[in-house]
């Protein structure tokens, strides 16, 4: 009886055991494609160790209708690492299927053609697998002999995407590049226009475009520093191991991550490791990125560091301007050959007339009709141009005119320059900027009609011809006397480039630069800024700093690291120069002064309205969340008020001097002992003693915001019912309490701006004080 009984728990425990294996055997293949297994519609494989790539069918952005085999994080969505058949969509994933056929992976669309496969010389068709690593590594091997080496691997033909373990460079045998080429856009994984690549030659990475325009270099490979030339923060990394390699078989870079306490991870779902990816992106620039805990990718590092630095970014007759958002916009006359591309961030494509040309011809006979130039100012030209020999800007004027391939010209003191293409790689530059030149862009007469009653504007071309050529001649004779006092003077820029893009000035290069520190523009907790002027004729703002302890290895250091921060809202570094006590920042020049210049200053006539002032706030406070939150060490200002938010001449606000605090590591739990900041600003983290953390510049922020508002100082008292008060107070009472929030509004503005936006900015500075 008890043996009857112990048979059935015997034969359940046999089938539970084979359900185990059944499904361990299982899972042990769900890294794996065979000749047994396919993928199709929803199925996917999954690295085995950490599980950290998924590789299946995946569809680009929410508009897109094609389908591509592809892989990503697991845990990190909308993050594709690498993509097959990156030309060659599918239409049906259902009905389309990867598999084994004779020793090759391949991809077998809806129609069941193949479109996509390794494409290698397989003996062992019957036994080849392909197998997903855990370190984002798709690879094809002969499962029968384990010790034959790898037929095919996705680390050979990278998409977008350079991942740890994986190589750029190039293979001397077999003449293969391992490079990496961006999406054409964000919904379109194709092969664009940039790609990052080996110079075998010259040991260089390089950025091109279309295969044909480098407008990026790494440098030569620096074996002392471990670090390309141009590219020296390399050496400096802290958690990436970088290996060059340079031999008979190949030349290749390749990296791996380094831990403090695991020497070599690769962990995505370890809070405390590290998770970095380097990304030729749709920008045309190639970026580090690293993973923050909120699963969502911060640029750390970029090349080329400019938007506009990217070689014909805007196509052919966009404009590009760093300091607008988007960064592409079309020149007069002229509009997206896509808007569909444009609203993808794909300007590619450029722009394209609105009205044809005449050239030359008219519809009625009436030189009225006839193309014409609109004037862009403050433009760098474009290449290809062709020089001719005139007398001044008429005659430029007039031979484009009559050329009808001519689509531009420009006059300077270098002469004439004309373009007979398309014209590419054109960027707006600040008012002020001395590489400026203005730009005459031809166009049908038509678009120089009003658009209000269809007549055609006035249009003075030249005063006299008597006259123009008295006022040319001067002008002529003006330069020529500029010219030898100029070279009497011998002027020499004496800076030499740092990091690729900073310079390292002499003191007297920026002495003359300044005319001996006199035109200052204001001063802070950091020293005092000067108006300078380059002999190229950039306009800079020179910070002479003070009280200043590093060495001069630590202050090159920080001001590296200063350097490479990059935001629209945050004033760029140009250079530096540093001789004994002698320690001195360059910055871009901002025409539009400080934001402290237009809200406390008595001139009712340079009042900024509140549209301008809530367009402040929001470019302030995202300068400020850049630098807390998106750069590897979170950086505190420790001095935010109106004198350190500049404006440029768009009225763009930049955060300055930032970074000249210490910088502190995101665990904030150091104390900055050296005391900083303006009394009014101040959080009481200073005065108590406590850890300095971000939060110091939220409350400045808040300060800030008040007198935003207000237009007056927060130190300043208001009598209100024989009570002195002050005007933080007052803003939170009304906030509070439900008042009018028009009453804290600045007088100067008369009542004009939006209620609403008025409240929210008082409650975010309420919230930033609390």
């Amino acid at each position: 009886m008890d043996q009857k009984k112990a048979q059935p728990s015997l034969m359940m425990v046999v089938l539970i055991h084979c359900l185990f294996l059944k499904s361990h055997m299982s899972m042990g293949a769900d890294d794996t494609i065979s000749e047994n297994r396919s993928l199709s519609g929803d199925q996917t494989i999954v690295s085995a160790g950490h599980g950290i790539f998924v590789l299946g069918f995946f569809k680009p952005g929410n508009n897109s209708s094609n389908y591509y085999l592809g892989m990503w994080y697991k845990e990190v969505p909308h993050t594709i690492v690498w993509v097959a058949n990156r030309e060659k969509p599918v239409m049906d994933r259902f009905s389309s299927e990867v598999r084994i056929s004779n020793g090759n992976l391949v991809l077998f669309n809806e129609s069941k053609l193949p479109i996509w496969s390794t494409n290698v010389n397989s003996s062992s068709s019957h036994s080849t697998i392909a197998v997903l690593l855990d370190n984002g590594n798709l690879v094809l091997k002969d499962d029968s002999n384990l010790s034959k080496p790898i037929l095919w691997e996705s680390f050979d033909y990278l998409t977008d995407t350079w991942l740890p373990g994986s190589k750029l460079g190039y293979n001397k045998k077999t003449q293969h590049k391992y490079m990496v080429t961006s999406w054409k856009n964000l919904e379109d994984p194709s092969p664009c226009l940039f790609s990052l690549e080996l110079v075998p030659s010259e040991n260089t990475f390089v950025i091109m475009w279309n295969k044909s325009r480098i407008y990026w270099s790494s440098g030569a490979w620096d074996e002392s520093t471990e670090s390309f030339s141009l590219v020296p923060e390399m050496g400096r990394s802290s958690y990436i191991n970088f290996t060059f390699v340079s031999n008979d078989n190949e030349i290749c870079l390749s990296y791996s991550f380094i831990h403090p306490k695991k020497k070599n991870i690769y962990n995505l779902n370890s809070t405390e490791d590290t998770v970095v990816r380097f990304s030729m992106d749709v920008t045309g620039q190639f970026k580090e990125l690293i993973l923050n805990p909120n699963k969502e990718w911060d640029t750390f590092w970029s090349q080329p560091r400019e938007q506009c630095e990217v070689y014909a970014f805007c196509g052919a007759y966009g404009s590009c301007n760093d300091n607008s958002v988007p960064f592409c916009k079309c020149l007069r006359g002229f509009e997206p050959k896509s808007q569909h591309d444009w609203d993808l961030k794909d300007y590619s494509g450029g722009c394209i007339r609105k009205t044809k040309l005449l050239c030359g011809k008219s519809t009625d006979g009436a030189n009225g009709d006839r193309d014409r130039f609109v004037k862009i100012p403050s433009m760098t030209l474009p290449e290809n141009k062709l020089s001719e020999h005139v007398e001044n800007t008429e005659a430029c004027e007039s031979f484009c005119l009559n050329n009808c391939s001519c689509t531009a010209y420009s006059y300077d003191n270098t002469g004439c320059s004309i373009w007979n293409r398309d014209l590419l790689d054109l960027q707006q530059l600040g008012v002020g900027d001395g590489r400026g030149r203005s730009l005459y862009v031809r166009l049908a007469a038509f678009e120089f009609q009003s658009t209000k009653n269809g007549k055609r504007p006035i249009i003075v071309v030249v005063i006299g011809s008597v006259v123009g050529s008295v006022v040319a001649s001067i002008f002529l004779l003006l330069l020529v006397i500029l010219f030898l006092v100029l070279r009497r003077k011998k002027i020499v820029w004496r800076g030499k480039g740092m990091d690729g893009t900073l310079v390292a000035f002499g003191f007297r290069d920026l002495q003359n630069a300044t005319k001996n520190f006199t035109e200052k523009l204001g001063g802070g907790g950091f020293g005092s800024v000067f108006k300078g002027i380059l002999p190229d004729s950039t306009i800079i703002a020179v910070k002479k700093l003070e009280s200043v302890s590093q060495g001069e290895k630590q202050f090159r250091a920080e001001v590296s690291t200063i350097g490479n921060i990059q935001h629209v809202n945050l004033v760029r570094l140009r250079g530096f120069c540093s001789q004994g006590a002698k320690k001195l920042l360059v910055y871009d020049f901002m025409s539009n002064g400080s934001l402290a210049s237009h809200l406390f200053h008595q001139n009712t006539s340079n009042v900024l309205d509140w549209k301008e002032r809530y367009e402040i706030a929001l470019g302030t406070a995202r300068g400020l969340v850049y630098l807390h939150e998106k750069c590897r060490d979170c950086i505190i200002h420790c001095d935010i008020k109106p004198e350190n938010v500049v404006l440029d001449a768009d009225f763009c606000p930049k955060v300055a001097d930032f970074g000249l605090a210490k910088l502190v590591g995101r665990e904030f739990s150091r104390v900055l002992t050296t005391m900083r900041g303006t009394r009014g600003y101040l959080a009481p983290e200073w005065i108590a003693g406590v850890a300095i953390t971000s939060k110091a510049d939220v409350y400045s922020f808040g300060m800030m915001l008040f007198e935003l508002v207000s237009g007056r100082r927060n130190s300043e008292q208001t009598e209100i019912n024989g009570k002195l008060r002050y005007f933080p107070s007052m803003a939170i009472s009304v906030v509070v309490e439900g008042g009018d929030v028009l009453s804290l509004l600045d007088q100067k503005l008369e009542g004009n701006a939006n209620a609403e936006e008025i409240e929210r900015v008082c409650k975010v500075a309420c919230w930033g004080i609390q």
